[in-house]
Order: structure tokens, then sequence, then C-alpha cells
């Protein structure tokens, strides 16, 4: 019996690599091909965006209006706005069941194997999941803070040494040329920001980070697109994280600090 057991062990075991196999092998189909649906509408947006007046003097031209109302330039447009988010979706959907299926088997044949660890209900290897992700955005989330945390530090820092050494910073160029270095007020952007990160999340502006956290969880239940089925949930739902990760602690110190 104990043979037997083992044996299942093993062919549990090992079809659990191979449906990993499998599925980081979609998975890195998907994400390719999302990635250059992404990279060509970009590319797209940025040659209209370089023609200027050009581009839009021919695409509302007679023959421009034919090919923009043509179904198929529709569907076309339709296509490159819709696919990335579905294949966003789809590429998540794939990592949930690649870890819960292959969790599953690898836990299920260890313990058939030799006895050790647990074996747990499909639902148990979902909530773990969920928690792991939960703590990966959270740990994203506080790594971009910090680094806009720094970047906005070096900033007023740079402006406070501009200011003391008389709005000014000499350099030496190539071949001799002395040239000024200038340095832009970054409190009228940050001001401008704060503003807009607290009204984006309904908050005052002598907020404190208790009501921040509570507003964001209010807001990015309402707009998770995963809810939310409206076709501005994920840019609002984008808005929401930004305004979030904007209004940390050191942000809401220091633009009380510099008064409104």
């Amino acid at each position: 019996m104990t043979l037997i057991k083992k044996a299942a062990g093993k062919i549990i075991y090992g079809t659990g690599q191979v449906l990993s196999f499998i599925f980081d092998l979609f998975i890195g189909i998907a994400e390719i091909t999302v990635g250059l649906v992404i990279g060509i509408a970009r590319g797209f947006a940025a040659l209209i965006g370089m023609g200027g007046c050009l581009i839009l003097f021919l695409l509302f031209s007679p023959f421009g209006l034919m090919i923009l109302f043509n179904p198929i330039t529709f569907l076309v447009i339709l296509f490159f706005i819709i696919f990335p988010i579905l294949g966003q979706k789809f590429i998540s959907f794939l990592k949930y069941w690649r870890y819960i299926i292959t969790e599953y088997l690898y836990d299920l044949g260890s313990y058939l194997m030799d006895g050790k660890g647990q074996h747990k209900s499909f639902s148990e290897y979902g909530h773990k999941y969920q928690k792991m992700e939960e703590e990966r955005i959270r740990q994203e989330r506080e790594k971009r803070q910090q680094q806009q945390q720094k970047e906005w530090e070096e900033r007023f820092r740079q402006w406070q040494s501009y200011q003391r050494q008389g709005n000014g910073q000499y350099w030496q160029g190539q071949g001799g040329y002395t040239g000024q270095q200038t340095y832009a007020n970054p409190m009228t952007e940050f001001k401008q920001k704060y503003t807009k990160s607290c009204d984006i999340l309904g908050l005052p502006y002598d907020t404190d980070k208790y009501q921040v956290k509570l507003a964001y969880r209010k807001k990015a239940k309402e707009y998770h697109p995963d809810i939310n089925k409206s076709f501005d949930a994920t840019s609002k739902f984008q808005q929401i994280n930004d305004a979030y990760e904007f209004l940390s602690d050191e942000n809401i110190e220091r633009y009380k600090s510099i008064g409104s």
C-alpha cells in the first residue's frame, strides 16, 4: 500500500510539474502578445502626437473620414483598446489557476510520497494566492512611494541649494564654455499634485493618513475593474492608486509645513 501511495504521489507531483510548464508557456505567449499590442497602440498614438495638425487634417479630410468610419477601422481601433484590458485579465486568470492547481498537486504528491506537508482544499490555496497578491501589490506600492519620495526630496534639495547660491549654479561645459544651470520651483507642482490627489479621493486638504487609507479602500472597492464594469473604471482605479501612493505621510506633512 505504501509503495502504491508513493507511486501515485510521484505521478501527481510530476503532473503538477507538467501543468506548471504548460501554464508558464501560455502565460509567456499571452504576455508577449499583450505587450506587442500595447506597444503598437502606443507607437500609433505617438505618431499621431508627432503629426499634430497634419494628422488631424488627414483624418478629417473626405478620404480620412471614409477610412475612419469604415467598419474594419472601427473594429481595429476597438481591438487595440479592449484587447490589452482583456489580455491582462486573462493573464491574471492563468496565474491564479496555475498557482492553485500546481500547489495543490505538489502538496498532495509530497504528502503521498513522504507523508509530509498538508493536503488543503482548492479554496484554501485560492485564499493564500490572494494574500500573496495583496502582499506583492503592497510591497510594489511601497517601493513606488519611496522612489517618489526620494525624487521630491531631491527636487526640493536642488531648489534650496539653487536659492542659497543666488539663483544660479555655474558649470564648466565643453570647450571651456561656462553656463548657468537653473531649477524650477517644485512647490507649485507639488501643491497641484497634492490637491488633485485629495480631490480624487474626496479628502480635505488637511487630511491625515487614517482618512487617506479609509478613502482609498472605499474608492478602490467602488472602481475596482472586477466589480465596476463601466468603461472608464480601469483608468479611474489607476488614478485612485496614483493618488493614494502620492499621499504618503511625508507628503502630507510637507504640504502642511509649506502651507496652502
